[in-house]
């Protein structure tokens, strides 16, 4: 994990001298490439859950030192400036006894992945933290709608039992977030604290909920209320109550 992004980076094995992958690289290189060493890996493919810098920021440095493909969704192209391979949802990437499914998880961006390994441990990008969510209005992001539907009918589908491996922070379980956490909660239909009027991102807007993010700040839920304005997660450093 990286310490001042919290970004992690997950190196994913079969067995010592066996196949692996590498999913993000914003995390420290150093590890990672002395436990491939140590193992005596072969590292065909580097996974990569979205374009943003604190996931992506080693991929060059891998690619140059472990010969690996950097892959990552084909709506995400352009923003990586190039992949060697582009994932669609669904594909199953094979690598040794690993069996690695990508599914297209939209919302925080566009073109973001989660990669589901021997279909039980759940790479979740920054879609779905422990007890938090992914925003929706950072670069290259899709809609809260995605983001909704990525969480609750893809996610939430997956056993209980799932391990989950986010994008920061540390790790839960599908059926862990499915209990506890706050928006999955409000979406579920649980009351939640009194809605109130704020400012969000400068704009006037209602708070429908304010939760604790991964990093000890917190993430808010709004109603954007100009005409046609609609739901959106945003930063809570950028939520004004009124």
């Amino acid at each position: 994990m990286h310490p001042g992004w919290l970004s992690n980076s997950w190196l994913v094995a079969d067995r010592p001298g066996g196949h692996g992958v590498i999913i993000d690289t914003g995390g420290p290189s150093e590890p990672i490439l002395a436990k491939v060493e140590e193992l005596g890996l072969t590292i065909p493919h580097i996974l990569c859950t979205h374009h943003h810098m604190d996931h992506t920021v080693n991929n060059d440095l891998y690619r140059s030192r472990l010969k690996s493909l950097v892959c990552g969704h084909a709506a995400e192209r352009e923003l990586f400036g190039g992949l060697e391979r582009e994932l669609q949802d669904g594909e199953e990437l094979e690598t040794g006894d690993l069996r690695v499914r990508a599914l297209h998880l939209p919302g925080h961006t566009i073109g973001q992945l989660g990669f589901l390994v021997n279909e039980r441990a759940m790479f979740t990008g920054d879609t779905l933290f422990r007890g938090a969510i992914g925003g929706t209005c950072g670069p290259g992001h899709a809609t809260f709608a995605d983001l909704h539907h990525s969480i609750m009918e893809i996610l939430m589908k997956l056993p209980g039992e799932t391990s989950v491996h986010p994008g920061h922070a540390g790790g839960t379980t599908i059926g862990e977030e499915w209990e506890s956490n706050p928006f999955i909660h409000l979406w579920r239909g649980f009351a939640g604290e009194p809605e109130r009027q704020c400012m969000a991102l400068g704009r006037p807007a209602t708070l429908q909920l304010r939760a604790k993010d991964y990093d000890g700040g917190s993430k808010c839920q709004v109603r954007f209320d100009a005409e046609g304005g609609g739901l959106d997660i945003v930063p809570g450093s950028q939520v004004r109550t009124l």
